[in-house]
């Protein structure tokens, strides 16, 4: 028993009183059959009787601890891996002795063929598929051999019949409780793949308010912009006008009034056309009445028709509208990165791609000039649109700006921007 002992793991507790109850049963019960049909033996008939018993009550309870075992997982009615090593031999010395057990009492008496019979569903509990055929084999040999004096005389039909239809049962009985097994897998697995669910629908919750985010950061951003414009332009200009009107209510003479004057209507020219630029800046032009493509195509037409050169124009993927603010934020890098190549390029070829991806806008501008050199950098350009105010208006919507170029390798601007639905009722940003 000390081999035995040095098993671990035990079967869930249901299993193993159902288990103990049948083995038990069945023996009591073929053992009542002896006693009912003819009696007990006598002499040493009835001492090979006992002694068989007594084996068979103290090695059926091993066999619930084996099959835990053999499981790995604490389950035990469920279809045994391979064996490896020690639990294999000991797997398979337990069903020796326990074939052994049932063909020696079946020997004895042929009312023990239901007894004889629980080694054929232990066969599937203890080995693999091909394991258990060889077992129930071998069982089924070793039952014959003990019943052949008896075959025609002693077996009673009703002992075979118990012989036939418990170990029907208890297969049923198995069957059942492997299908109970499965439900329960099937229960976790749809309670899994519901909380799946949740965390996508949760994740896509988190995305669209991130990109909600991203839409007011942008509006945030061209309100500071507008605002740094009133005052670097026309709160100036306005300051100016009053100053200028001020000293031309001191002055004596016509001519220094005039003189005056002259320099308000300056400062209110200035200021207007301040104030245009401005308000072009939110929108231009060519977004008002046309999708971001058209706007594009258009504005790569009037370069090509100001400097000689045919942008290549491509659009990729389904052009859906997007938010206000985004398509502006892509038309000004698209102009910013042609009015870079007019004036310092030197290119003969310009590539413009607008790629429309699942939750990103890209925007490409290629062209084969002689790339930025190391000391100009990325100092903005005329009105405020250099490549460092691109960033920032990029970076407004939650996007990335990349720059790629070297000294007579040409320059490459990427922006890639999240692909934000216009909304309708939406305002301009």
């Amino acid at each position: 028993m000390g081999v035995i002992q040095e098993l671990h793991g035990r079967p869930d507790a249901p299993a193993r009183w159902v288990h103990l109850a049948w083995v038990y049963g069945t023996l009591a019960l073929s053992s009542s059959l002896v006693w009912v049909t003819g009696g007990w033996p006598a002499g040493t008939e009835l001492t090979v009787l006992l002694v068989l018993l007594g084996l068979a009550v103290l090695w059926l309870p091993w066999l619930p601890d084996l099959v835990a075992e053999n499981r790995r997982d604490g389950r035990f009615w469920i279809p045994a891996e391979r064996q490896t090593g020690r639990r294999r031999w000991l797997a398979i010395g337990y069903y020796a002795v326990l074939v052994a057990i049932g063909g020696s009492l079946l020997a004895v008496d042929p009312q023990y063929a239901a007894f004889a019979s629980v080694a054929y569903p232990s066969a599937f509990l203890l080995f693999p598929a091909r394991g258990a055929m060889v077992g129930v084999g071998v069982t089924a040999v070793v039952n014959l051999a003990a019943q052949t004096d008896w075959l025609t005389e002693h077996v009673q039909p009703y002992s075979a019949l118990l012989g036939l239809l418990l170990p029907l049962a208890f297969g049923g009985w198995v069957i059942g409780r492997e299908s109970e097994r499965r439900r329960a897998m099937v229960t976790e697995l749809t309670a899994a793949n519901a909380a799946l669910r949740e965390t996508m629908a949760e994740n896509a919750g988190l995305h669209a308010q991130l990109l909600t985010q991203a839409r007011e950061a942008g509006v945030r951003e061209e309100r500071q912009r507008m605002a740094r414009e009133i005052h670097d332009t026309l709160a100036q200009g306005l300051t100016g006008i009053i100053t200028q009107l001020n000293a031309a209510d001191r002055v004596p003479g016509e001519a220094e009034r005039r003189e005056h004057l002259d320099r308000v209507r300056t400062l209110a020219a200035d200021s207007l056309a301040e104030a245009r630029r401005s308000v072009r800046a939110l929108r231009p032009e060519a977004l008002t009445d046309s999708p971001l493509p058209e706007a594009l195509a258009e504005l790569t037409a009037k370069w090509a028709a100001a400097n000689g050169i045919t942008p290549e124009l491509a659009v990729t993927g389904d052009p859906d509208r997007l938010a206000t603010g985004v398509e502006v934020v892509l038309f000004r890098v698209a102009q910013e990165a042609l009015t870079n190549v007019a004036k310092h390029a030197k290119a003969s070829r310009v590539g413009v791609t607008l790629s429309y991806e699942d939750d990103v806008v890209l925007l490409d501008v290629v062209d084969d000039g002689v790339g930025i050199q190391p000391r100009t950098g990325c100092a903005p350009g005329v009105e405020g649109y250099g490549l460092g105010v691109m960033r920032q208006r990029v970076r407004g919507v939650g996007g990335t700006l990349e720059i790629e170029s070297g000294p007579g390798q040409g320059t490459a601007v990427a922006a890639a921007v999240p692909a934000i639905p216009f909304e309708a009722g939406e305002g301009e940003a």
